[in-house]
This record gives C-alpha cells, sequence and structure tokens, in this order.
C-alpha cells in the first residue's frame, strides 16, 4: 500500500456497528391506584423504573395515545382523566435530564403540584392500576455495519425496531454527550455540524412510532447523502 494510502485509511472512521435489542420485564410489585399512591411508589422505586416507564415503553405495543409518549403520562390521560397532569407529564423529555434522579424529581414534583390542585385525589377504576415494571434492555450484535455514510439510508431502511431503538434513542441517554450512534458516528466522518446532523437532532422521538423515526431517518439520510438503490 503507497504510504499517502495508509494514511488515508488509518484515517478512515470505524464501521457503525448495527446493534439490536430485546427486554426482560421484572415486576416490581408495586401498584397505584390513585395519584398519591404514584407519588409515594415513584419515590421509592429503583431509578431503573423510571428509566423503563419513560423510554423502554417505546418497545412495548400499547394503545395509548402516541401523543403520551411516557407511561406516566399514557395512564394519567387514560386511566385518571387527567388531561391537564398528562399533558404536564406528556412535555418531559428524558433527554434534558443529567441522569434518572433529576428526571425521577421532575416527575414527583409535577404530581405533588397536581394534587395540591385537586380538591379530590383522582382514583382509576379496577383493573387500570399502574403496575411498576423495571426492565433491562439486553443487547446483541446483528453483524450488520455500516461502513460509510452514504450507505446509512439503505440500512436503516431495515433496521428493527430494537436496532432504532439502540441507535436513536436509548443512546441519548447512555452516552455523555446526548447524542444518538448515527450521529455521533457523522461527527467521526466530519458531518457533526451538517445539515443532516442538525435535522436528526431535531427529531422529536417521543412524537413518531418505530415505522415514523425508520422513515423520516432513511429519508434524511438518502436526501442528504445519496446512496439508496432504485
Amino acid at each position: 500500500m503507497h504510504p499517502t494510502d495508509a494514511a488515508k485509511a488509518l484515517e478512515t472512521p470505524a464501521p457503525l456497528r448495527v446493534k439490536d435489542c430485546s427486554l426482560v420485564t421484572i415486576a416490581t410489585g408495586r401498584h397505584a391506584q390513585n395519584l398519591r399512591e404514584l407519588r409515594e411508589h415513584l419515590a421509592a422505586v429503583d431509578p431503573m423504573c423510571v428509566y423503563s416507564h419513560f423510554w423502554l415503553s417505546r418497545l412495548q405495543a400499547r394503545s395509548a395515545e402516541l401523543e403520551f409518549a411516557n407511561d406516566f403520562a399514557a395512564w394519567a390521560h387514560g386511566a385518571l382523566h387527567d388531561p391537564v397532569l398528562a399533558e404536564r407529564l406528556s412535555m418531559l423529555d428524558p433527554s434534558d435530564f443529567d441522569d434518572l434522579e433529576e428526571l425521577r424529581q421532575a416527575v414527583l414534583e409535577l404530581v405533588e403540584q397536581r394534587l395540591d390542585e385537586r380538591e379530590m385525589v383522582p382514583w382509576a377504576k379496577p383493573g387500570q392500576r399502574f403496575d411498576f415494571l423495571q426492565a433491562q434492555l439486553v443487547v446483541f450484535d446483528t453483524g450488520e455495519t455500516v461502513d460509510r455514510p452514504e450507505q446509512l439510508a439503505e440500512s436503516v431502511r431495515w433496521w428493527s425496531a430494537g436496532s432504532l431503538f439502540y441507535h436513536l434513542i436509548d443512546a441519548r441517554r447512555r452516552r455523555p454527550d446526548r447524542l444518538d450512534d448515527v450521529r455521533a458516528w457523522l461527527s467521526a466522518w466530519g458531518l457533526g455540524e451538517s445539515a443532516l446532523a442538525r435535522e436528526l437532532g431535531a427529531l422529536d422521538w417521543q412524537l413518531l412510532t418505530m415505522a415514523e423515526l425508520r422513515e423520516k431517518v432513511a429519508a434524511l439520510c438518502a436526501a442528504h447523502l445519496g446512496g439508496e438503490r432504485e
């Protein structure tokens, strides 16, 4: 290999290794039938319960309206019939918080504020209690890689919901820089400040189904980088 070619090879970023994930859900034995009970249990559960009900619900099928992207907001709306609390909780972006304890405190403050505002504690009907769950993410390598940016669009089209979640959603909690894995990888190619990176960062994953997220990310990559087959 010519010395110049060798230098270029050393500068080429490592491929993006596509990973997938699944959930192992553990029952905590904690349940809430009303808003006061939700506050009491929320203050005591393991922080990973907070993680589970904000992030991992994206991998769990549920009938809640999509606008209520976390389980606490969905329960406030569907079981307590409290649209005010549901809207306030749904506005919490878990990616904005430094850690799970800070996120927990934000939820507690909203719940306590609503309890102070209500004359009566709102209750859920039998069969509509809130079950606190703790889920563990199991991650595995698919063996697939994306070697160059122009391959992203076609690759993303085939990503499973687990791959989308791991690389585009969970990464924002996992990574110290709060980037998703795709933008971090693009940064290694010198595209961290590109229009594509900005548009990817502006996508609100809380308001998108996994299918919509896949389509939007693939479409943005194709528009900015090309590479899709006809």
